[in-house]
C-alpha cells in the first residue's frame, strides 16, 4: 500500500464541497434568475419560463441525475458533518465560528424548505396539471398567504447565505485563499455575491405578488 493514502472522508468532503458549487449552487443561481422573470407577468412566465423548461428533452432524467441526486448527497453528507462537528460558540465567539454554525444550521433549514417547495410545485404538479400549466398563479396564491411568504423569504435567505459562505469556505479548503488578506477579500466578495442573489430572489417573489 502506498504510504500516501487519502481517506474516504477526505474524498467525500471534497466531493460534498464540489457538488455544493456544481451543480447544486449553479442550479440555485439559475432558478433564482428564471424566477426573477415573474416580473414580466403571468403569460410571459408560464410560456417563456415554465413551458420552455417542460419542452426540454430528457427533463426528468436531468432533474434526477444533475439536480436531485447531487443535492441528496450534498444534504446527506452535510448532516453527517453536522453530527461530527462542534462550533463551541461560547468558547470561540468569533464571527466566522458563528458562520461555521450558521452554515450547518442553514443546511438543515434549506433541506426542510426544499422538501416543502418541491412537494408543492414539481411533485404536486404531476397530479394537478393546472399547476404545471399555470405555475405563476399557483405561486401567486401560495405567496399570498403570509405564513408561506415568510417561509419562502426564510428559505431564500438561508439558501443565498449557505451558497455564499460555502464559496468562501471552499476557497480556504481548496487552497485558493491562503493568506489572511485573501480570505478577507474573498469573504467580502462572497457576501456581496449572496446579496446580489438575495436581491434577484426578492425580485422574483415580488413579481409573483405584483
Amino acid at each position: 500500500m502506498n504510504d500516501y493514502t487519502i481517506s474516504s472522508h477526505f474524498l467525500l468532503r471534497r466531493l460534498h464541497s464540489l457538488l455544493g458549487l456544481l451543480p447544486v449552487g449553479a442550479f440555485l443561481m439559475f432558478h433564482l434568475w428564471e424566477n426573477s422573470k415573474s416580473r414580466y407577468g403571468m403569460e410571459y412566465y408560464n410560456q417563456e419560463v415554465v413551458a420552455a423548461l417542460q419542452q426540454m428533452n430528457y427533463l426528468v432524467l436531468f432533474e434526477i441525475f444533475f439536480i436531485a441526486l447531487p443535492l441528496l448527497f450534498h444534504a446527506g453528507y452535510g448532516l453527517i458533518i453536522l453530527r461530527s462537528g462542534s462550533a463551541e460558540l461560547k468558547r470561540y465567539p468569533w464571527l466566522h465560528n458563528h458562520f461555521y454554525w450558521l452554515q450547518r444550521v442553514s443546511g438543515v433549514g434549506i433541506l426542510i424548505f426544499l422538501l416543502m417547495h418541491v412537494s408543492m410545485t414539481r411533485i404536486w404538479g404531476l397530479w394537478d396539471t393546472q399547476i404545471s400549466a399555470d405555475l405563476y398563479s399557483h405561486m401567486q396564491q401560495t405567496l399570498g398567504n403570509p405564513a408561506f411568504l415568510l417561509f419562502y423569504l426564510l428559505g431564500l435567505l438561508l439558501s443565498v447565505f449557505h451558497l455564499g459562505n460555502g464559496l468562501w469556505t471552499m476557497g480556504i479548503v481548496w487552497g485558493l485563499t491562503v493568506s489572511a488578506s485573501a480570505q478577507r477579500f474573498s469573504f467580502i466578495c462572497c457576501m456581496a455575491f449572496s446579496g446580489l442573489l438575495l436581491a434577484m430572489g426578492l425580485q422574483g417573489l415580488w413579481g409573483f405578488l405584483a
